[in-house]
């Protein structure tokens, strides 16, 4: 089996500004690393943070949740350019604070909000239910801004354990139109020379599959019949099952955790 990523094209799907620790470890082992912009942020509204601090005072929340370093970006961005950056950090600092992973807990700390708790390695809906399985039940009330693409799971699983959740839906995901990295990766792919691909969330591989019937590719699965395919967790496995797409599922929620099956791929 490979141990390291020397000589490998490997593709991620995020854009360069996203993939900067992809980048550098694939190419500190000599790979040749493809990051590729597949998703876009829509907003929901022209007003997203004050509708986030209008949430915040109605509701009430006892814990905030963040599930995405995107999420946290967008929303603390928009309240910035609005004026509203200080009533947005105190509307999320009256609260406890949870962070999905380490790069959400990094995009928060970037924008001045303490991170109380996050999961210990499951960085995933799983791990925060894992987390607030570990918490009193009163207070309970939990605000999670996020995508509208999200499924419903982390708000079946907290009403289980005891918790009133409100999600509030911050942006959409869209497909990124095909650009020049889109059709080198296209022609690279038919000619068998992508070495691994990850994906990285449920989104972008619905995303993917639109780039490349946009492209004029019938058959996107096959495309990668010869790449060694890995999903960075759970919910992006179960999108890459319904399209047909062998994979791996990384034992780690992570782009490094993925990176790691990567360099063990069974020959």
């Amino acid at each position: 089996m490979a141990v390291t990523l020397s000589g490998r094209r490997l593709a991620i799907t995020r854009g360069m500004e996203d993939a900067a620790e992809f980048v550098g470890i694939v190419e500190s082992e000599g790979g040749v690393p493809m990051p590729l912009p597949t998703i876009r942020l829509v907003g929901r509204s022209d007003r997203i943070s004050g509708d986030y601090i209008d949430a915040c005072s109605s509701y009430g929340p006892d814990y905030t949740v963040f599930m995405s370093s995107k999420a946290v970006g967008l929303l603390f961005d928009d309240a910035k350019k609005a004026g509203l950056l200080e009533e947005a950090r105190l509307a999320t600092a009256n609260t406890v604070v949870v962070a999905v992973g380490p790069k959400t807990r990094d995009m928060l700390e970037r924008h001045r909000i303490r991170v109380n708790l996050m999961p210990d390695s499951v960085f995933s809906s799983v791990g925060i239910g894992e987390v607030f399985g570990r918490l009193p039940r009163n207070p309970n009330r939990v605000l999670v801004p996020r995508s509208g693409a999200s499924t419903p799971f982390l708000t079946e699983l907290l009403n289980k354990e005891g918790f009133d959740v409100r999600e509030m839906y911050l942006y959409d995901v869209e497909p990124q139109p095909a650009d020049d990295r889109w059709r080198q990766f296209y022609r690279e792919a038919r000619g068998g020379r992508i070495d691994g691909m990850i994906f990285t969330s449920a989104s972008s591989v619905r995303a993917f599959f639109e780039i490349m019937s946009g492209m004029g590719e019938p058959d996107a699965a096959s495309l990668l019949g010869e790449s060694d395919v890995v999903s960075i967790g759970p919910f992006t496995s179960e999108e890459l099952e319904k399209a047909g797409l062998a994979h791996r599922v990384s034992p780690v929620h992570t782009v490094a955790g993925a990176l790691e099956a990567l360099r063990n791929t069974p020959e």
